[in-house]
């Protein structure tokens, strides 16, 4: 099976190097020597890998959910939370079905660059003695455990996507967009990153956790549905402020805390990457925290508290793609950057062009992405701290990385806009005037967050 990231690039090919020579030795082994090979399944790197697919669904049921949840009017509460939960139940269904087969598996002459094929569809062949290969020649994790946790990216990254039309899409709406989003976008995309056959793989481009895949895939779709079903009734004149920042504050607590599920998750074995990918992920939110809370103050003569939570993923964001490649004091700039970059990003930048991303997905995650996947070809460095492999050329890398940031674009953003309109003509984007006054809890679903 082959999915690893390219930082690992030089270390799998003396892997390969190694086991070319085992195999060559085998072939005049008795039996019992040749059995010697089989890959190692450690039960830490599995205790660490399950460990981290709860983290991230924390992270999304109930982190996201609570986050968002508080940032909306209390007429529209409960619909974020059951957007949440329900994209994310939709998408761990298509992930075993078909969903894990087109992103983790060879696609075949001609269209492997882009997407994989149906040889594991249901899961077929994936048994408790099937193994995935991890960063190390000759050490696997269990098949199960890696499907289990790369649902859990596929089932975040279009949760994401609700809250930059939040309070004004169609529930049925937003099931349909997401099941054809995540198969025609996010699978797609995954496959080129982080499959070896993938173009984007093959093209050398760096993305430890989901810079691409996960944040700049959903702030770009984030942003095209903003724009094409439009701003809420009443935006720049009525005030819509957030119903709940404490509730917001518990939802960022725990999108940290899950964080390091996906991002020290990534590394796939319980060594020092981990480590060094979990250390990154406190500094990098912690610096993106202080900045924007900074810039803020300087702005608008005061700190807020969802200036820092907001500030803290921003920075999460950012050295996602960059998590186990970068030397703490390279994450810590990088969270520097992207804390004051996202804040102007959904400050100035969104007031100037006048959309209505409600949560902010395009300018904490679409931008904060885009920052972490280029600024990943800098921190990753050798010369500056970083873990990149081989003979690494800051130049080249960078330039690599924004190939990937372009490609990304242009396919999640193409690709989103004939989706929405398609789904426009199925069952229609936004609900009517009158929900939209009333509240989507009650217009949608007939519940009510609270009863007083």
């Amino acid at each position: 099976m082959k999915f690893r990231p390219l930082f690992m690039t030089a270390l799998g090919a003396l892997g390969l190097g190694l086991l070319a020579v085992d195999s060559s030795l085998a072939q005049e082994a008795p039996p019992a020597a040749a059995a010697a090979v089989a890959p190692t399944v450690s039960k830490g790197d599995t205790t660490w890998m399950l460990v981290s697919t709860i983290l991230v669904i924390l992270m999304t049921i109930p982190g996201l959910a609570l986050f968002y949840g508080g940032l909306v009017r209390t007429k529209n509460m409960l619909s974020v939370l059951m957007q949440v939960f329900s994209v994310f139940s939709l998408v761990a269904i298509l992930w075993v079905i078909y969903g894990y087969s087109l992103a983790f598996t060879s696609g075949g002459e001609g269209i492997g660059a882009f997407i994989g094929g149906f040889s594991k569809a249901f899961l077929a062949g994936v048994t408790t003695d099937s193994t995935a290969d991890t960063f190390t020649a000759g050490v696997a994790i269990p098949e199960l455990t890696f499907v289990a946790f790369q649902l859990t990216f596929a089932a975040i990254t279009p949760a994401l996507i609700v809250g930059a039309f939040a309070e004004r899409m169609k529930f049925s709406a937003v099931m349909v967009f997401t099941g054809l989003w995540v198969t025609f976008i996010y699978l797609p995309i995954a496959h080129m990153v982080w499959f070896s056959e993938g173009y984007l793989f093959a093209l050398g481009a760096l993305d430890f956790a989901g810079g691409t895949v996960v944040h700049i895939n959903s702030g770009v779709a984030g942003l095209v549905g903003a724009l094409l079903i439009g701003k809420r009734i009443g935006y720049g004149r009525d005030l819509m402020a957030p119903h709940s920042l404490t509730l917001t504050y518990v939802g960022a607590c725990l999108l940290w805390v899950g964080w390091f599920g996906f991002n020290a998750g990534s590394n796939l074995e319980a060594t020092g990457g981990a480590a060094l990918a979990l250390l990154n992920t406190i500094v990098a939110p912690a610096a993106a925290g202080l900045s924007w809370m900074t810039v803020e103050a300087m702005s608008k003569g005061k700190a807020s508290l969802l200036g820092i939570a907001s500030g803290a993923v921003a920075g999460l964001v950012a050295i996602t793609p960059a998590a186990g490649l970068a030397g703490p004091m390279g994450s810590i700039v990088l969270g520097l950057v992207a804390g004051a970059v996202c804040y102007f990003a959904v400050t100035a930048v969104k007031n100037a062009l006048g959309y209505d991303d409600a949560l902010d997905v395009f300018g904490i995650h679409g931008v904060g992405g885009i920052i972490g996947a280029i600024g990943t070809g800098i921190v990753a460095a050798p010369s500056l701290g970083g873990y990149g492999a081989g003979e690494y050329a800051i130049g080249g890398q960078v330039w690599t990385q924004i190939i990937a940031v372009v490609v990304t674009l242009l396919w999640t953003g193409i690709g989103s806009v004939i989706l929405f309109k398609l789904v426009d003509v199925i069952v229609g984007l936004r609900v009517t005037q009158d929900a939209e006054r009333e509240g989507l809890d009650l217009a949608d679903h007939g519940e009510r967050a609270y009863n007083y």
